[in-house]
């Protein structure tokens, strides 16, 4: 399946090679990725026809379920409506969230996990309706976006993606939910086993993609989750002890995002302790 997935990834990583300034275009302040090095034209190939053969591994579930609606299904039946007097929190993302245990990082606040691996902002929105609305949560906190420019659904513009964050939050307020939105986290290719994932993720992308985010929120005033300033080295790459794949966080990771997003969760919630 050497698709447009292949044609579009290698060409986004070799012009950045090749230029050797698209890495500055987008830099957010105090922050540069022009230091971070570039994948070889191998190892861009290599990291597209992995996505491509595990992409074929999901075709049925592309043809039957989309947004993996099975997943919570059930959990969901299950859970039933918030309790008079509860404020509840839903996480929803794809894998960063999914592996987040929130029970170890938020003790005792319950805050419900709806995160599943490897999504883009596009089957989020399939599901968002099951998944967030119907839970009916004072407040839902969004983290997505890295996947949707790895392509995992196939190619994307960064305005494509915007606009599915844009539907995200119309109809959460539209359901009198408060939104937290969050900033992608940085991605750190330094170390040969860490290609794989990171190969896929530009990182002037996701810097873009993050500013547009911030610029958002600002002018719709919704609270703006930044994990990336805090996960950056000087480079713009995630600290290298804040990840043990290059990609997703460890436990020191999450352990810098749980109180950044528990603080967010309490502005989004107009708690101003």
């Amino acid at each position: 399946m050497k698709n447009l997935a292949f044609c579009w990834t290698v060409g986004v990583v070799l012009c950045a090679a090749c230029a050797g300034a698209g890495a500055q275009e987008y830099p957010q302040p105090n922050q540069s990725t022009a230091g971070a090095p570039q994948a070889t034209p191998l190892e861009a190939m290599q990291a597209v026809e992995g996505l491509d053969r595990w992409r074929e591994t999901l075709v049925p579930m592309f043809m039957n379920d989309y947004g993996d609606l099975s997943r919570y299904r059930d959990a969901n039946a299950k859970l039933g409506d918030p309790k008079p007097g509860e404020q509840r929190v839903v996480f929803f993302g794809d894998s960063i969230t999914d592996i987040w245990d929130l029970n170890k990082y938020f003790p005792g606040k319950g805050y419900i996990n709806r995160g599943i691996s490897g999504q883009t902002t596009e089957q989020m929105l399939v599901r968002f309706r099951q998944d967030v609305i119907d839970l009916h949560p004072a407040v839902v906190v969004i983290l997505a976006g890295t996947n949707d420019i790895a392509g995992n659904t196939g190619p994307e513009t960064l305005g494509q993606i915007e606009g599915d964050f844009e539907t995200m939050v119309e109809v959460a307020r539209a359901n009198r939910i408060r939104v937290v939105l969050s900033s992608l986290t940085p991605e750190n290719g330094t170390r040969p086993a860490w290609t794989t994932y990171t190969v896929l993720r530009p990182p002037p992308e996701i810097v873009q993609l993050n500013d547009w985010l911030a610029r958002y929120c600002k002018a719709d005033g919704l609270v703006y989750l930044d994990y990336y300033s805090a996960m950056a080295d000087a480079q713009g790459r995630m600290k290298p002890e804040l990840t043990g794949d290059g990609l997703h966080p460890s436990p020191a990771g999450f352990a810098v995002m749980a109180p950044l997003a528990e603080r967010a969760i309490r502005e989004a919630a107009g708690d101003k302790e």
